[in-house]
């Protein structure tokens, strides 16, 4: 058997358990997404797996994060940090904007 092409993979093909809403982290095993667009439980969606994104992070002191971070998706919590909590946070990429203590959001280049 041969591999075949099938698409550049930017974005991949799922079905969500639950409603999900445009803009949503979805995480599928170890792969973590952004919903490109709201999708129905039980119907094919989009999720996209490459690009620059703002997640929302924690607020307070020692809740920055330097740019170049290795940043994991806490799923409980919703929040991109810095700590993979032996495994239960999922990768999600690198931080490519410093993000202090006061900032809701940081700026991350999802990578898989």
């Amino acid at each position: 058997m041969i591999t075949e092409y099938v698409h550049e993979g930017n974005a991949i093909d799922f079905v969500p358990a639950a409603d999900v809403a445009a803009g949503d982290v979805v995480v599928i095993g170890d792969l973590v997404g952004v919903a490109k667009r709201a999708c129905k439980a039980g119907t094919l969606g989009a999720v996209a797996v490459v690009g620059v994104y703002d997640f929302p992070k924690a607020v307070g002191v020692g809740s920055a994060i330097p740019e170049g971070s290795k940043l994991y998706w806490d799923e409980a919590d919703k929040q991109a940090k810095t700590d993979s909590e032996a495994g239960a946070n999922k990768y999600l990429g690198k931080s490519v904007k410093a993000a202090v203590d006061g900032d809701e959001t940081v700026r991350a280049r999802l990578s898989q």
